[in-house]
């Protein structure tokens, strides 16, 4: 029985995936977060990687606080940097198979059309460096890995744009959301079933994908999105960027091309609005 390693376990993604462990009950998993592996202690990571051994790590771990990590570049650049180098080359040594979650922030924004894995990368702020930095090293330490973009992720757990969205709407009369940056956005659960869709996959081929959900919106719309299913009768309005100045700069367009990581493994991508509407029943039924 192959084991997993799951970084980040009680993040969004770590946590979707815990859920997903009860039905793909031919693997031994092990969840952990920064009390049971400090990805910040380099030294001891590569010990505690050798105690736990592996034989496939989901790396789900993050500093994942963009306007945060402009002042703590220290911290990103270990979390997101670092620590994947140590992980890539253990796992490479120790022949066990890395999945590394990045980000649509490795790029500036500057696109009209979706981005595709040969984009040019060129981050904007402090985040989108560490992570591509990240990716860098993984690649370079560990050829054989595999990468996923991802964008604007959220879930019923933890901390996203649609819960903080659901809450102001029935706190507010009227809300201000950014109009001008484009992409599109990511369910979770849709993302660890991917991931769990490469690993049962029967050929593992290394390299970059991207996933996110399907369709192109603004945050704005987005917003909307939440409101019309929500049925919040809060009035929203779009706003540009720079109306709503933030301590780190976001790409203005960063919608993902998904093409490659249906082709190779099949993946199935569904819209943001069912996967939106999924997450929302949750929530209430959370409530």
């Amino acid at each position: 029985m192959k084991k997993i390693l799951v970084t980040g376990g009680n993040g969004q993604l770590g946590s979707e995936l815990r859920l997903l462990s009860k039905i793909y009950t031919q693997f031994e998993w092990i969840f952990t977060d920064y009390q049971e592996l400090d990805l910040c202690n380099l030294e001891k990571l590569e010990t505690e990687l050798g105690r736990i051994n592996p034989q496939i790590i989901i790396n789900c771990a993050a500093h994942t606080a963009v306007d945060k990590a402009e002042s703590e570049l220290e911290l990103s650049d270990i979390l997101n940097h670092k620590s994947v180098a140590v992980m890539a080359k253990w796992s490479k040594e120790n022949n066990c198979q890395l999945i590394h979650v990045s980000t649509d922030y490795v790029f500036d924004g500057t696109a009209s059309t979706a981005l595709d894995e040969k984009a040019q990368p060129n981050p904007i702020n402090v985040y989108g460096v560490t992570k591509l930095a990240g990716e860098q090293a993984c690649l370079r330490e560990n050829p054989n890995a595999i990468i996923i973009r991802t964008s604007w992720v959220y879930s019923s757990f933890g901390n996203n744009f649609v819960k903080t969205m659901s809450r102001l709407m029935q706190e507010r009369d009227s809300l201000n959301v950014v109009n001008d940056q484009i992409g599109s956005p990511t369910y979770a659960a849709d993302l660890a079933l991917a991931i769990m869709t490469i690993l049962i996959h029967e050929k593992w081929q290394a390299g970059i994908y991207n996933f996110s959900n399907e369709g192109e919106i603004s945050w704005f719309e987005f917003a909307l999105a939440i409101q019309e299913i929500g049925q919040f009768e809060c009035n929203v309005s779009g706003i540009p960027s720079s109306a709503y100045p933030t301590p780190a700069k976001r790409p203005q367009y960063s919608l993902l091309d998904k093409t490659k990581i249906k082709n190779t493994f099949g993946v199935a991508v569904p819209h943001y609005k069912e996967s939106l509407r999924l997450c929302m029943q949750l929530l209430q039924t959370k409530d």
